[in-house]
């Protein structure tokens, strides 16, 4: 080994000193717990706002790993669907109660047929109201239409006096 090359000490500008950027296995393992704390905290917090709600509820600032984990946990359950939408360069992501927009709409479309009369939602999202319109597709006593434009548009159910079946074979026939 030759003498005169000389190993660089601690302090010199070429390596910088390390002490403190060094993380431990003990410090990485605390940083996760954290991490994994705060993630757990922000879907106990989630969980209560949704509870009784048919409102989707909005979380913002997390990084992505803390979405992906959120996602994870809320997609697993049949009754909720999660979406991630960019403003800018944030990323909003969103938690939608859809078996309890589910149950409620069913509801409202029972109301509509039992009364005879139209029945108007509430100011809606273009994904909830694609869950209103999914959900109802299927039920010939009642038809949906959306109204309204931007953050006031809405879903209305209006009972249907004759199935959607026999308006088609009235038009082939020119009945009406």
């Amino acid at each position: 080994m030759n003498q005169n090359r000389r190993r660089p000490s601690r302090n010199s500008d070429r390596g910088g000193s390390r002490r403190g950027s060094y993380q431990g296995r003990g410090q990485q393992r605390n940083r996760n717990r954290e991490d994994d704390e705060k993630i757990q905290r922000t879907i106990r917090n989630a969980q209560e706002m949704l509870q009784d709600s048919i409102h989707a509820v909005c979380l913002e600032e997390l990084n992505a790993y803390e979405r992906m984990r959120v996602h994870q946990f809320f997609d697993n359950k049949g009754d909720f669907e999660t979406k991630t939408y960019r403003n800018g360069e944030e990323h909003l992501l969103w938690i939608f109660p859809v078996g309890k927009i589910r149950e409620y709409v069913l509801e409202k479309a029972r109301e509509a047929v039992k009364t005879g009369e139209e029945i108007e939602l509430h100011p809606m999202s273009n994904y909830e109201r694609f869950i209103v319109h999914d959900v109802l597709k299927d039920d010939e006593s009642v038809e949906t239409t959306s109204i309204g434009e931007g953050d006031e548009r809405f879903v209305k159910i209006v009972p249907v006096r004759f199935g959607r079946k026999l308006r088609k074979m009235a038009r082939k026939l020119k009945l009406f």
